[in-house]
């Protein structure tokens, strides 16, 4: 292994020291990863302004023209008037598990430059860029107490008449994406992630290792395609010196924009020492069925763990209701604890192989005392998980919040799926009991369209587990049984809400017979075909199968898709729209073929794929 990674390292090196020839009045230099296909990032400093800005390529064509960089506090302005001190480079090599994801697996291999200035009244800055294959991305390091940041100088300026996938900003992340170009876009705040097709390579805009030592950030439109950062508090306290979040850029084909990691490859090493109390799975969620009114009572919940239980789903999720409102409920009476049902219930699920995971409003949670009231009672109750609900913020405050809900909620051993909150910045990579989060306009909306749901995957999804709460049968939705059947390989969450009722599943047993099966964690993912707005089919494996799942927008057609598989043959089972509902059909494949899927409008397919031998009828396992 080290010297595997002493291999990796020199490789990396390789090609790294050199700069670019300098033109008139500014320097430029190269950080590049291995590989042509690679994308490049150029750091260009006018040495008259001193000004720093920096421009991305792939290949022959630019995916950034030069965008400022740069950082202002109430002490130094590290916008302009700097002057270049020095670059050093280095490789990193990281190896990592996570407990959610594209794939478990991690290799994660950076260039890294690290570009020293110094500002007119001695501040000194670093600018710290790192290359992956997948993409780039950079971060400033203030190696002074400056005083509270104002704001930044970053700002990415995309070709004019790229298209564009982007959705308005909101407080908790729950817009729908429009397609637009660059620089027809209104003249806005955005949300990252932000997608953008540059003449056929792909940038999306994102944000890593976020936490309180900094504030969010959103993407402000001026009206000529250049996106501006806009931090979400016009002062950022900080004390001592500071590393800011990344600002990273996904860079790539299609494919490498849906199987990137580098999001969470950019965060720091997970904080648990222990996960073996850490385990995704499916849960059956039942308030899309009707709110408080789909049975936030004892009775109506035993029967949702029967029906879980029956299916082989590990968890069901009991949504608000369930505790007494908290204007009438004072959770310091000594005897608050014996006054919920929820005890019995966990017990109850507990002998039928079932957890129960509860919701709770972030009010009641947002003090110290209400944690350590809350949390171990959770835990000595046996309750699996928290959805932690309504936090709408990206402040400063909020996140120093999230700094003290992680580690709480890990010492309690309660998994956590945040709602109304933030999207992952590498959340997963730092905090593995983190399984998934909200940040998206999901089903709970009456507002979806397919063009929206085939571009999460692209966008929202890149980044990190996506709590969209699929498999709604029951209620009026844009897509077809086999398209929303689709949505559970489409959409990675590592705790996969479904949105159903047991007699919605019941009605439809093909659906059921796959769910039963699909699994929520994944060792591996291809994009097997898809465009944003237009449709998504991925392949993901799950030890020796893979599961297919295919999702459309708009008119009926034939979905080619390229079996993008290990060598062999294999047997794959795909379900489909028929006339009189889902209906499931087999073939015997090659790996490389293409394989035609007729869907409906608005429709789409799920599958299995397993080897094929002479015996082999069937991909289900014993």
């Amino acid at each position: 292994m080290a010297a595997l990674a002493a291999t990796l390292v020199a490789a990396l090196l390789a090609g790294t020291l050199t700069a670019a020839p300098a033109r008139a009045g500014s320097a430029r230099w190269t950080v590049a990863a291995p590989g042509s296909d690679a994308p490049r990032a150029e750091v260009i400093h006018n040495r008259a302004a001193g000004t720093v800005s920096l421009a991305v390529s792939r290949g022959d064509r630019t995916v950034l023209a030069p965008s400022p960089l740069g950082i202002r506090t109430e002490n130094a302005d590290l916008t302009g008037g700097l002057r270049f001190l020095g670059r050093s480079d280095r490789a990193d090599v990281e190896r990592y598990t996570t407990t959610v994801g594209k794939r478990t697996q991690r290799l994660a291999l950076f260039r890294e430059a690290r570009f020293k200035f110094v500002g007119a009244n001695g501040a000194r800055v670093d600018l710290v860029v790192r290359a992956a294959r997948d993409g780039l991305a950079y971060r400033y390091e203030l190696l002074g107490d400056y005083g509270s940041v104002l704001g930044e100088a970053s700002a990415f300026t995309v070709p004019p008449d790229s298209t564009a996938w982007l959705a308005n900003h909101r407080r908790d992340y729950e817009n729908p994406y429009v397609q637009t170009t660059a620089a027809a876009a209104d003249d806005r705040e955005y949300l990252a992630p932000a997608l953008f097709d540059v003449d056929g390579t792909y940038l999306m805009l994102a944000e890593s290792n976020l936490d309180g030592r900094y504030s969010g950030g959103s993407l402000v439109h001026d009206g000529t395609g250049t996106y501006h950062v806009k931090l979400w508090d016009q002062s950022v306290l900080v004390d001592g010196p500071l590393a800011t979040p990344w600002r990273v850029m996904v860079v790539g084909g299609l494919d490498t924009i849906a199987t990137s990691t580098l999001v969470d490859d950019l965060a720091p090493p997970s904080r648990l020492a222990d996960t073996s109390w850490v385990h995704p799975g499916q849960v059956l969620w039942t308030w899309l069925a009707g709110g408080r009114g789909a049975g936030q009572s004892l009775t109506r919940q035993m029967g949702y763990v029967d029906y879980a239980a029956q299916r082989g789903w590990p968890y069901v999720a009991v949504d608000a209701g369930w505790y007494f409102d908290p204007q009438q409920w004072d959770v310091t009476d000594p005897n608050w604890r014996t006054n919920s049902w929820m005890p019995e219930l966990v017990r109850y699920a507990r002998e039928r192989n079932v957890g129960i995971l509860v919701w709770i409003h972030y009010r009641d949670l947002d003090t110290a005392q209400e944690r350590a009231e809350w949390l171990p009672t959770l835990h000595e109750w046996g309750v699996k998980g928290v959805k932690i609900d309504f936090m709408d913020s990206e402040s400063q405050d909020r996140l120093r919040w999230y700094d003290e809900i992680l580690p709480a909620t890990a010492q309690n051993q309660l998994l956590v799926n945040f709602h109304g909150s933030n999207v992952p910045k590498g959340v997963h990579r730092v905090w593995p009991h983190v399984m998934t989060m909200e940040g998206v306009h999901g089903a709970e909306k009456s507002s979806l369209t397919t063009s929206h749901i085939t571009t999460l995957p692209f966008t929202r999804n890149v980044i990190g587990s996506m709590d969209y709460t699929p498999m709604g049968f029951h209620r009026t939705r844009p897509t077809s049984d086999a398209n929303e059947l689709g949505l559970s390989v489409v959409f990675e969450s590592g705790l996969q809400n479904l949105a159903g009722t047991p007699e919605s599943y019941d009605a439809r047993p093909e659906a059921v017979r796959f769910l039963e099966q699909v699994p929520t964690v994944w060792d591996e993912t291809r994009l097997l075909a898809g465009r944003p707005a237009d449709n998504a089919v991925f392949a993901r494996r799950s030890g020796q199968r893979w599961f297919l799942g295919g999702s459309s927008a708009g008119a009926a057609r034939t979905l080619n898709v390229p079996l993008d598989l290990p060598a062999g043959r294999w047997l794959v089972e795909l379900i489909t729209d028929g006339e009189g509902g889902l209906v499931r059909s087999q073939r015997v494949v090659r790996a490389g073929d293409t394989l035609p899927v007729e869907v409906i409008a608005n429709g789409g397919f799920a599958g299995l794929a397993c080897r094929w031998r002479p015996t082999i009828t069937t991909c289900d396992q014993p």
